[in-house]
């Protein structure tokens, strides 16, 4: 079992290098502004000491006033674990960069975000629905969508 990393000291480390990029933190999460996203994704999986080299899981809530994606890393060399998410106040058209070519196991995870909470991944390399059939109106799992 992992530990959990403490949020505090990752955001020190965050604030240092991407200033103004952590909203707020407790415990072992930390939300981020989507903006740099991509940019933290890619310090927790390259910085000395995180090496978060292992997406576990990315999944996303609908809270009405914003929908929020939240990703499960972990470092299989250092045994620890934290929590990152965003949020998205975007409804007409949110959007997300793409974790892919940092975790090849993005792809289906952001894939299905996509088909069931219509969230967009910029820079996916193949992002198309997986459980509804194209053409289906709406995304089944937003507090939004109509039957």
């Amino acid at each position: 079992m992992t530990v959990d990393l403490s949020a505090a000291d990752v955001v020190t480390k965050l604030e240092v290098v991407l200033p103004g990029s952590v909203i707020e933190s407790s415990g072992n999460t930390i939300v981020v502004n989507d903006k740099f996203l991509f940019m933290v994704a890619s310090f927790l999986k390259t910085a000395t000491g995180l090496d978060f080299n292992y997406l576990n899981y990315i999944t996303a809530v609908d809270y009405q006033i914003y929908i929020e994606v939240i990703y499960n890393f972990v470092s299989l060399e250092h045994n620890h674990g934290l929590i990152v998410k965003t949020r998205l106040t975007d409804r007409d058209k949110p959007e997300l960069p793409s974790l892919v070519s940092l975790w090849k196991g993005a792809d289906l995870q952001e894939r299905e975000i996509y088909d069931l909470y219509g969230i967009s991944f910029t820079g996916h390399p193949n992002l198309k629905r997986i459980f509804l059939w194209e053409g289906f109106q709406g995304y089944p799992l937003r507090k939004d969508y109509k039957q």
